[in-house]
């Protein structure tokens, strides 16, 4: 690795039997993830998923749980990603809202429809944390603990 590995936070949202997923144009190419996207320095892991979902979908979301940490390295990237991946319901959708540079569009999909798209795919995580979601799985929120400075 050249780069230390990437802190990320992501969201699953489900409503109805679809998943909130972005579509972005990766090298130009359309790729799926779930809203994801860096931790910033001065943030807590709950307030960037919940920023990130806002700047990627246009939805404002609620974290109800964590879902789990993932790690994954790209095969020739030359840096990995640990994400931090939360469970979030969606509580309404921002008109007019403008989307990170690079997001083509926020969808609703179900699980058959991201398995039939599974080749646009940004990353296996994706479908790690859908069926983790759809298994279930669910932490509480304050199994991370943000320390404050003394």
């Amino acid at each position: 690795m050249s780069e230390p590995t990437h802190i990320v936070v992501a969201s699953v949202v489900e409503r109805d039997g679809r998943f909130l997923i972005v579509e972005e144009r990766i090298n130009g190419a359309p790729m799926l993830n779930q809203p994801a996207g860096h931790w910033e320095h001065g943030e807590t892991l709950p307030e960037a998923a919940v920023r990130e979902a806002l700047e990627e979908t246009g939805w404002d979301v609620r974290l109800t749980h964590v879902l789990g940490i993932y790690h994954h390295e790209p095969i020739g990237l030359g840096y990995g990603f640990l994400r931090i991946a939360f469970v979030a319901e969606a509580l309404g959708e921002r008109d007019n809202f403008t989307l990170d540079k690079g997001i083509e569009r926020a969808v609703w999909m179900t699980r058959d429809e991201l398995v039939a798209t599974r080749a646009r795919h940004r990353s296996p995580m994706l479908m790690r944390c859908v069926d983790d979601y759809l298994a279930g799985r669910r932490l509480p929120l304050d199994v991370i603990a943000h320390l404050s400075p003394e």
